[in-house]
């Protein structure tokens, strides 16, 4: 489980990795420490010694689980991290009740889309997903 101390390493695995973050919205250290004081089990963190090489951010409805913003450091790829991520993720859901579990994944990254279908997760082409937001930092 991730703490707020991990802040800085969990945006620059985030920079590192190719995510887009919200450093002054979502992404905020003031944001990211409500967050995490309401479910600190939902920050989840993959560490080779003092270093973070991998992040998955789930939450959930009350109904269905996401798996959020998982990133694994580009020297760590290939080495089942994610897997252990999304695993660790499905488990915490579990635990609140939690049955159906569903990540967003952007067209172009085939990386995620092939590690969520070999994880048994199918892929629905007939959802477009709508967003609206106050601005492009939340």
């Amino acid at each position: 489980m991730l703490t707020l101390a991990d802040y800085s390493k969990i945006v620059k695995l985030w920079e590192d990795s190719g995510l887009e973050s919200r450093p002054r919205g979502r992404d905020s250290k003031k944001a990211i420490e409500a967050q995490m004081k309401e479910n600190p089990e939902y920050f989840i963190g993959a560490f080779e010694g003092p270093q973070l090489v991998g992040i998955v951010i789930v939450s959930e409805d009350g109904r269905k689980g996401w798996i959020n913003r998982l990133a694994v450091d580009p020297g760590h790829r290939r080495k089942g991290i994610a897997k252990a991520l999304v695993a660790e993720a499905e488990k915490v859901l579990s635990e609140k009740g939690i049955k159906i579990f569903s990540a967003l994944i952007m067209d172009h990254n085939r990386g995620s889309k092939e590690l969520f279908r070999n994880l048994g997760y199918k892929e629905l082409e007939y959802v477009k997903y709508f967003s609206k937001k106050e601005s492009e930092e939340v």
